[in-house]
């Protein structure tokens, strides 16, 4: 292996996936969420950064192109676990990381049946604007998890109903309970609608490669 600055960026980004889920065992919430949060975000941003090195300095080589796609859908999937499994198991998360699950798994497996012949499934630029959505929407939805946490510290001791009548305005402010709930439930909002387009995106790219794949997978007569 030629341990070029871009594939060790691409290594540590491998390294780094497993990390999220180890956040939520070994710290509490919400340092837990803002750990994993810049981990992903971090690791997001090498994933562009190794793969421009990589073009500017010439330094493209087999077993980069081979680590990048594993390290992006190793940490898509077990960030979109961790958040599926913090999230009570609410449909509408549960949906779209169903779909994205399957089809990283899907194509994985027809990339390895199709061997060399692999080379035919080059990715798009619908498939990166997949992989970005995936990456936003993971980010937000991490983000949506410290809002809530804080929300929660901040209110706890606190009777139900002057938590109701603080979020309604109808008692004065002074923990900050408002614009954390107003965090908390737009970053949700928005997370959850990327994720859903990222899902849509994913099912569209899924197809594609099948699509393309058709022609290697008819017996032969």
């Amino acid at each position: 292996m030629q341990w070029t600055l871009p594939n060790i960026l691409t290594v540590l980004r491998l390294l780094a996936a497993p990390g999220l889920a180890l956040m939520f065992l070994y710290f509490s919430r919400p340092y837990a969420d803002w750990l994993a949060l810049m981990l992903f975000i971090l690791a997001a941003v090498t994933d562009w950064i190794d793969g421009h090195l990589a073009r500017s300095w010439k330094q493209e080589t087999k077993i980069g192109a081979m680590m990048d796609p594993i390290a992006d859908k190793a940490m898509v999937i077990i960030a979109l676990m961790v958040i599926v499994g913090y999230s009570s198991m609410s449909p509408w998360l549960v949906l779209p990381a169903t779909f994205i699950t399957f089809r990283e798994v899907f194509v994985s497996g027809l990339r390895e049946f199709l061997g060399q012949k692999s080379g035919n499934l080059k990715v798009t630029n619908l498939a990166k604007w997949k992989t970005t959505a995936q990456m936003v929407a993971i980010a937000v939805l991490f983000a949506q998890g410290v809002f809530e946490h804080y929300l929660v510290m901040s209110s706890m001791g606190m009777d139900a109903q002057i938590v109701n009548d603080i979020l309604s305005g109808r008692e004065e402010d002074l923990m900050g309970l408002r614009w954390k709930e107003f965090g908390m439930v737009w970053t949700g909002n928005l997370g959850i609608v990327l994720l859903w387009i990222a899902a849509l995106l994913t099912v569209i790219t899924g197809w594609e490669y099948f699509r393309k794949a058709m022609p290697f997978l008819t017996e032969d007569r």
